[in-house]
This record gives C-alpha cells, structure tokens and sequence, in this order.
C-alpha cells in the first residue's frame, strides 16, 4: 500500500535515479558520488549507491511506490533489485548544488592536465590556467559528470583548439648538476618526470636526461635553479 514517508529539513533536496515504467514514475534516493562509481562500473553493489531502500513515486514529497504495482510491472518487490532497474535504465537527476559541485572540480582537473602537459605550438610555451579557464567558457563545453576528466581530456580539446591552439608534448631534457648539489638532485628531479639515463661524472657532478610534461618545463627549471643557486646546465634535446 502507497504511503508517505518523511525526511528531516537537511534533505529537502534529494539527488534521485528516476524512471517512468507503464504510465508511471518510479524513483530512488542516491548518493551522488556513489553513484558515478556505479555508472563508470567502479562499483556494482546497488547497496552502496542508495540511501534508503524504499521505492518512490515522488521521493521529494516522500511518497511511496505501491507495492502491488511494483511487483506488476517490475515482476518483484524486492526493493534493491527494483533499485537496480532504475539505476540502469533511467536517469540520474542531480541537485544543481552537486552539480555545480562536480563541474567545478572536473574543470579544475581539466585545467591541471592541459597547463601540466601541452603548450602553445606558436610558442612553446605553456598557457596560463586563466587563458584555459576562458578557452573552455568561450566554447561551451559541457562536463560530464559520469566521466573522468581524463576520459573527456581529448574531445575537450578539440572543441578548444579553434579558440585556443593547443599542443600535448613531452620534452627530453639533459641536465648536469654540480658535485655540491648533486646528491640531493635525484629526488628532486625524479618527481617532475621519468630519468631516462643517469651518469655520475668523474669529477662528482650528475649528469642525466629527464623526461617531463611540456607544460612543466618552466616549474622544473625553476625548481632546479633554486636547488643549485643557478649554478646548473640544460639543454631540450627532444620534443613529441
């Protein structure tokens, strides 16, 4: 029998699954986080994507589904594979607070990865987080929630590129360390990118070739400058 269950004045707004079956409406209580796990199959346990078992016709009013007509269309009562069948085949509707939420984290993982690994190929150099930020207004490019910001990386690209020239790089760099700095370099240097081959010289100086994100380059001079009071020598042997 159809009923009516209440929520404390924290949950007036509710993210829900929600799907429309025979006439009618049928939604459930989801934790939004949870479910992007479920969507992006880092997840299958319907149990970890709910926050209450109970099927609803409307969950904003707190009115239950009846029990007849669930096990009438759904072929069962049983409410968490009911739960499953709307988490599958309807849609998610979140609050625009979560939604605005996720956006706001996803473009500023999409901002990092951009001004992290690509640069201008007029220039070489890397573009500032605001230029991006911008790039990424002018074209309307909408986030999907359900995705990574690494999955969505490349189609957002391209969408930049007609207003942002933009170029994905790695850039092979030899570097030589005098013997005062020499022993604290390699920690230093390893967390900027991969060393490709390293020498130690007769003399006690380090000699190596990293490889790093295009867009780091300047960071990691700057940080191997200050390492060794400037007292270093680069030279970009490679770009792909």
């Amino acid at each position: 029998m159809k009923g009516i269950k209440t929520f404390d004045k924290e949950k007036v707004t509710l993210n829900i699954a929600k799907l429309r079956k025979g006439g009618e409406v049928f939604e459930v209580i989801i934790d939004p986080d949870s479910v992007i796990n479920y969507k992006s199959r880092k997840t299958q346990d319907v149990r970890d994507v709910l926050k209450s078992h109970d099927i609803f016709s409307d969950a904003k009013k707190g009115m239950l589904a009846s029990e007849q007509r669930l096990e009438a269309l759904f072929g069962t009562s049983n409410p968490l594979e009911i739960a499953a069948t709307i988490l599958d085949e309807g849609e998610i509707q979140f609050t625009q607070e979560y939604r605005e939420q996720i956006r706001k984290e996803k473009i500023n993982r999409i901002i990092e990865i951009i001004a992290r690994n690509a640069v201008d190929p007029r220039s070489g150099l890397p573009h500032p987080r605001n230029r991006i930020e911008n790039a990424i207004d002018e074209a309307k490019i909408r986030i999907d929630e359900f995705k990574g910001a690494e999955d969505q990386i490349q189609d957002i690209i391209q969408k930049m590129r007609p207003i942002l020239p933009i170029k994905f790089a790695v850039r092979e760099i030899q570097i030589k360390i005098p013997p005062t700095y020499a022993g604290k370099a390699y920690s230093s240097v390893s967390r900027f990118g991969k060393i490709l081959m390293d020498n130690w010289q007769s003399d006690g100086s380090w000699l190596a070739t990293v490889e790093i994100p295009a867009g780091i380059q300047n960071e990691f001079f700057d940080a191997l400058n200050k390492l060794t009071h400037g007292e270093i020598e680069t030279k970009i042997i490679k770009e792909r």
